[in-house]
């Protein structure tokens, strides 16, 4: 298992602080009232999903490009509105800030405002348009 402790060589964000922080993050996530239940309910394989979220933040933040998936499509299905958003960057940050040096989570969160406030944006207009379209109906 991985320690969630600080990395005392610098603080450069690698590999292993990424997927100490993702570890992390999805440990304090699913014990949490709002979110956990998302995430228990649409998760089964959580060792392929943590993969997943490490390749995610490797290419976000390491420029690796080993994410291949679509986060807009994948987050389509869930329940999740404004306040879900909020509790995952209040637990994402605190995460950052317990696990990684300043430096470091600082580009963590930052990366994760950037991150949620894109899908919640991208996520209300397609479903403001989805619901354009399943509202028409033909008249009579």
């Amino acid at each position: 298992m991985i320690s969630n402790t600080p990395t005392d060589d610098g603080g450069a964000i690698d590999e292993a602080m990424i997927e100490r922080v993702v570890r992390a993050f999805y440990g304090r996530a699913r014990l949490d009232p709002l979110i956990g239940p998302i995430f228990d309910s649409m998760l089964h394989d959580w060792d392929t999903h943590i993969r997943q979220i490490c390749d995610f933040w490797s290419s976000a933040l390491l420029k690796t490009g080993r994410y291949r998936g679509q986060p807009m499509a994948a987050h389509m299905p869930l329940p999740v509105e404004a306040p879900h958003f909020d509790r995952w960057l209040e637990i994402f940050t605190a995460t950052a800030r317990d696990i990684c040096p300043p430096e470091a989570a600082a580009q963590f969160i930052e990366r994760a405002y950037r991150i949620a406030e894109s899908l919640e944006l991208g996520l209300a207009a397609r479903r403001q348009a989805m619901g354009k379209i399943i509202k028409r109906r033909p008249p009579g």
